[in-house]
Parts: C-alpha cells; sequence; structure tokens
C-alpha cells in the first residue's frame, strides 16, 4: 500500500503541514495544520479527513485546527501532556509572539496519544513515539518507512529547548534512545525545513555525536 505525502508550508514560522492519503485518493490524514491554512483547505475541499494529527501543540503546529475540523468534522489527536495546551494562548505560546500570531484557542482534542500507541487510518498504521525535550507531549508518528518528527529532529538541526517545558536532556534521549534506533532509511519529514533521513542525520547531525 502505497502513501501519498504532500506538504504544505504554513504561516510565518514557515511550518511543514502533511496530507496524507492511502490507496483510496478520498481519504486523507492531516499532521500539523499550521497558521494561514488556506492552501491546505483548498487542497482537502473534496477529501474526506479521517483525523487530524498533532505532533505537538505549539501555535504554529495547530493554528489550522478549528477552521479544518469546522469543515470537515474531523477528530484530533494529542498527547495527554499537552491537552490543555489546546484552549490556552499561554500555554501553546501565541501570547509570547504577538508580531507572529494572534491568541490562538481551540476546542480540546478529541483523543489522546500515548508512548507506543497504533492507530488505524487511511488503511496504513501509524505508531506513536513520545519523543518529548522540545515540548513535554511531543510526539512522533513512524508509518511504514515514514517519520514525521515534529519539531524533534531537522535536518542537521534539532528542536530549540529553551520553550516551556522543553527539556534538553529529554530532546536528545528522545532523538538516541527512540529515533536513531529506526532504520537508516527512514525518511524522516520535519516539522520545520527539508526532509532527511535517519541514517544521514546519524552521520551528519552536528548536535548529536
Amino acid at each position: 500500500m502505497t502513501l501519498s505525502i504532500r506538504s504544505f508550508n504554513l504561516g510565518p514560522l514557515q511550518t511543514n503541514a502533511y496530507l496524507l492519503q492511502g490507496d483510496d485518493p478520498q481519504r486523507a490524514v492531516i499532521i500539523d495544520p499550521g497558521m494561514n491554512p488556506g492552501a491546505l483547505l483548498r487542497a482537502i475541499e473534496h477529501l474526506t479527513i479521517e483525523a487530524i494529527l498533532l505532533t505537538h501543540a505549539h501555535f504554529d503546529h495547530i493554528g489550522g485546527v478549528e477552521a479544518i475540523r469546522n469543515a470537515k468534522g474531523c477528530p484530533v489527536y494529542l498527547h495527554a501532556l499537552e491537552q490543555d495546551w489546546l484552549t490556552s494562548p499561554k500555554l501553546n505560546g501565541s501570547l509570547m509572539w504577538p508580531e507572529a500570531s494572534p491568541p490562538i484557542s481551540t476546542e480540546p482534542a478529541e483523543y489522546d496519544l500515548a508512548e507506543g500507541q497504533q492507530l488505524n487510518l487511511i488503511g496504513h498504521t501509524f505508531k506513536v513515539l513520545h519523543t518529548p525535550g522540545h515540548s513535554p507531549g511531543s510526539v512522533s508518528f513512524l508509518c511504514g518507512k515514514d517519520l514525521f518528527s515534529g519539531d524533534v529532529l531537522f535536518r542537521q538541526g534539532v528542536g530549540r529547548t529553551d520553550l516551556p517545558g522543553g527539556r534538553e536532556r529529554d530532546l536528545y534521549d528522545s532523538i538516541q534512545n527512540k529515533l536513531f534506533l529506526l532504520g537508516d532509511d527512514v525518511t524522516v519529514y520535519s516539522g520545520h525545513g527539508p526532509k532527511t533521513s535517519i541514517g544521514y542525520e546519524k552521520a551528519n547531525n552536528p548536535y548529536i555525536r
């Protein structure tokens, strides 16, 4: 079964939102619908959205949640440690950057995510890896050989840990002891910037040695 992956670069922080489709092109999953989601909304106009999956609840990753949920009636999945962040502009960070975002508040997520959980969506299985450090409830989604890492691991970079709930030790533990245990051929789709691979980051990421 093939997984079609389209990325949308959304909002002032250029957040990657991902639109995933399986063998049935009419059904899709969205990962991290960021701010200014007009292009994404147009792309899903005639699609059934089975779920919105959130890697974490920082404002630049959740800015499009309500618009898409209202348009498509789809449930939102988020780690339990950040359930309160959707409803709180202070916790999701939108109050901290008024030049980048108005205060963002959405309805709570319908479903919690947890380590090791498996979600069966669009004919594929998404395994949940709890990968804290950038934020306490950060998760990565593994679907076959494709990993959606949010703001944990980037091409030759790692997520910042100076935001509320961030912790450098947790971030490096998540990368070294979870993500880097995956196969070198796993493609990494990050929350910002270009895609990469586990093998490339093991060999070239200057932050992880």
